[in-house]
């Protein structure tokens, strides 16, 4: 059994998942996390609780998104900030983080099978075991040449434009 404060945490992050997009945004704000608006997207399930526990338990100590194990599939994050965020064994299939920004992001184990990542920035990126099949990669910003062979052979797609070129 949990212990008393673990308790009401988990109480606080359940019912917090259990309110609409909406009115988390306002607990967000009132956090001042509000750079976060995709956790008002998240589903719940046991992965998204303990993640929410994390955001919740220090929101004035949040410099870097703890992301570990979260479930964000299927989620529009199209220009996300995620900068030195950690996202190992996250769920993030068929999410769209086109255009973001995910410097020195840890991908560890991460999901990241029929993602669009196409245009992000990719600088200092950790892709260790990181299942990444039919996941959607563009000229890519950061990726150096050994990462790009490396996704390729495990399955990344990456597409190119004309401006890419």
């Amino acid at each position: 059994m949990l212990n008393s404060p673990t308790q009401e945490l988990r109480d606080t992050a359940i019912k917090f998942l259990e309110k609409s997009p909406q009115h988390r945004l306002q607990i967000l704000q009132k956090l001042g996390i509000a750079r976060y608006y995709f956790l008002t997207e998240i589903s719940l399930n046991e992965a998204n609780i303990i993640c929410i526990m994390r955001f919740l338990q220090f929101p004035n100590q949040l410099k870097f998104p703890n992301l570990k194990g979260a479930d964000l599939s299927g989620l529009i994050l199209d220009e996300v900030n995620l900068i030195r965020g950690n996202l190992s064994v996250a769920n993030l299939q068929s999410t769209s983080l086109v255009n973001a920004d995910l410097l020195f992001v840890n991908f560890t184990r991460a999901d990241l099978r029929k993602a669009n990542l196409t245009g992000a920035t990719l600088n200092q990126t950790i892709w260790l075991d990181t299942l990444v099949d039919e996941c959607q990669l563009g000229a890519g910003i950061g990726l150096t040449q050994l990462q790009r062979k490396d996704l390729q052979l495990r399955g990344a797609r990456f597409n190119y434009s004309d401006d890419d070129i």
